[in-house]
């Protein structure tokens, strides 16, 4: 018996097959000729070469308008490798000095996609970065000698000071993660690399051109398509005006030479950071050319940690110089007036618990205790607060008020500087202490050190010299800064907004006040200039790893503050040891110009101190 087909639904089937070739054919079609980009590549390459054209990068000023970061051109060697035919290697590579291992390493590594993601041999890829003058002139002589290669100008850094490395950075070539996380850059491109130049560099790195040449059909160039119609100029990076004063930089780091620390100096009213000092530093200019590489391997080896940036990345004990935030405090809580007066008898003595201090006027009112740096003025004042559970129900609820009012101040947390790699110190919480002691397990007894800037408190050197501006500003700051202006834009508003914290300004000219008195006749008499009205604070933070460290906080005019000065020096010893007498240096030499004659020993013995570091393979 036959079947019985129904051709009416077969012709349906037969068309449907046909329909779905033919989607698969477009689909395929518009990959080759709009998602793949590799076909258009090679078509264009054989008629065209498209060069980039790398716009000079912003120079970078000082205040005073000083060049200290300019550009000098740069050689790359470049090729197209689908224009690469047979050449000879030998005279290649001994135009340019290298061997023929490491010409083909450079092909290897060039080809590598894990190292470089954009190669296609369609487009220019970099094969030797950095040619000397010398070479540059030999391959130009030769470069027809080897068909698709071709030089490409570039810039590199060059710097008029061989300080502030960690200010001013240094830029690198960029690496598989830069490309794939900005779109801007390619194989080959810089980008920069610490300091200002990686935190500007969408500002300072400019825009890219492009110059079009065209082929003839044996793949020579000809010229310009149309006459360059078609090219498009680069745009010049902008240039940056730094804050810092480039003289001030070189003369507080030779008086940092043979320690270990931080020097921040700020305008209190404007937030700028006038120099800011990391002991040991590095020249900038190591890290520049081919010789990058090794160099920056060797100061990363260095047991001395020169790239480590100690002004605001080590968070340290503050010790005396965090006195003056507990004054502020105190006074908020209501929990002393200006003339409440505490005992000492040679230190704070509570049940079974005793901090040392040293000799001096017993009892002692607020301002006396910050003259004196008193340790007993301030554990009385964290016990009378801490442990105040008639206003606060719990130690727990009393330390969270006194670290909100020291995050007010800018401690705990990093205070948005324009560089990168700030620290955020540490001042801790109540369940920090919960861990430890249980719940309602502790009170002011148990972490009593911390009133003394001791125990778990660890800050920056910018933060405490944030701390001072404050105080010069008697209530308010502005967020520190290094960059001081950038040419044909605004600066961003974080960097301009003045930030009040939680203490009422009125209390500010008692802590000043105590400040002065520590200068005329207190802890830091050695910071007291004939001509200059300075108000100061020592510190003498306790170290379990050696020798104190030696601290000092101070501004000046007194009643006009120009400059707010943070000084740590690792293994100093006491605040009035180095922290004073180079504070002071640096006031004096910034308000004046000079440092007088009267003081010219002081200067020496400061520059020509060593300290010795035992364990400075350990970064602080």
């Amino acid at each position: 018996m036959r079947k019985n087909y129904n051709y009416a639904k077969r012709k349906y089937v037969i068309g449907g097959f046909i329909a779905l070739i033919a989607i698969i054919y477009g689909i395929k079609l518009y990959d080759l000729q709009i998602s793949d980009s590799k076909y258009k590549e090679s078509a264009d390459s054989n008629a065209f070469l498209k060069k980039t054209i790398y716009p000079s990068r912003g120079l970078i000023y000082d205040r005073n308008g000083n060049l200290v970061v300019y550009n000098q051109p740069a050689y790359d060697v470049m090729l197209v490798p689908r224009d690469v035919n047979q050449f000879d290697t030998i005279d290649f590579c001994n135009t340019l000095n290298i061997t023929k291992e490491q010409l083909l390493k450079r092909f290897t590594d060039m080809k590598d996609k894990r190292f470089n993601p954009g190669y296609s041999s369609y487009t220019p890829q970099v094969l030797i970065t950095h040619l000397t003058a010398q070479d540059y002139g030999r391959l130009q002589e030769k470069l027809y000698r080897f068909p698709g290669f071709f030089i490409q100008k570039r810039i590199l850094r060059q710097y008029n000071i061989k300080s502030a490395g960690n200010i001013l950075g240094n830029i690198r070539e960029v690496n598989a993660k830069d490309i794939e996380d900005d779109s801007y850059y390619t194989a080959g491109d810089y980008t920069g690399d610490l300091g200002v130049e990686r935190s500007y560099e969408k500002y300072l790195r400019g825009t890219k051109g492009v110059e079009i040449l065209i082929r003839d059909a044996n793949g020579r160039i000809q010229g310009k398509y149309e006459n360059g119609a078609h090219d498009i100029a680069p745009i010049s990076g902008r240039d940056l005006t730094l804050s810092i004063d480039v003289r001030l930089q070189q003369y507080a780091e030779s008086l940092m030479v043979g320690k270990h620390g931080a020097i921040v100096a700020i305008e209190p009213q404007t937030g700028e950071i006038l120099c800011m000092v990391s002991a040991p530093g590095y020249d900038p200019s190591l890290l520049v050319g081919r010789e990058r590489g090794k160099n920056y391997k060797a100061l990363a080896n260095d047991p001395e940690h020169p790239l480590y940036d100690r002004a605001l990345m080590s968070s340290y004990p503050p010790g005396s110089t965090f006195k003056p935030t507990q004054g502020l405090i105190f006074l908020q809580e209501n929990i002393i007036t200006p003339g409440t007066a505490y005992p000492c008898h040679r230190g704070y003595i509570n049940g079974g618990l005793r901090v040392g201090c040293h000799g001096h006027g017993s009892p002692l009112a607020l301002k006396p205790a910050l003259q004196t740096s008193c340790n007993a003025y301030f554990c009385w004042g964290f016990k009378n607060m801490i442990d105040r559970r008639s206003k606060y129900g719990s130690s727990a609820n009393a330390f969270e008020v006194w670290k909100k009012h020291l995050v007010s101040m800018g401690y705990g947390y990093r205070l948005g500087v324009d560089l990168p790699g700030e620290s955020r110190g540490f001042i801790p919480n109540d369940k920090f202490y919960n861990k430890f002691y249980g719940q309602g397990g502790w009170s002011a007894n148990t972490i009593i050190s911390v009133s003394i800037g001791q125990g778990e408190i660890g800050a920056t050197p910018i933060q405490i010299a944030n701390l001072c501006a404050t105080i010069a500003n008697r209530g308010w700051f502005i967020t520190p800064h290094v960059v001081k202006k950038i040419h044909d834009t605004i600066m961003p508003p974080d960097l301009t907004r003045k930030r009040y914290p939680t203490i009422d300004a009125h209390y500010y000219p008692t802590i000043a006040e105590g400040m002065r008195m520590a200068v005329t006749g207190g802890t830091c008499r050695k910071a007291n200039l004939p001509d200059i009205e300075v108000a100061g604070k020592t510190g003498t933070a306790q170290n379990p790893h050696g020798q104190d460290h030696s601290a000092f906080i101070g501004f000046a005019p007194f009643n006009d503050p120009k400059i707010a000065v943070c000084v740590y020096v690792e293994n100093g010893g006491w605040g009035a040891s180095f922290g004073v007498p180079i504070g002071s240096l640096v006031i004096e030499k910034y308000l004046n110009g000079q440092i007088s004659t009267a003081r010219k020993g002081l200067e020496e013995q400061m520059m020509s101190s060593r300290l010795s570091y035992t364990s400075a393979k350990k970064k602080k």
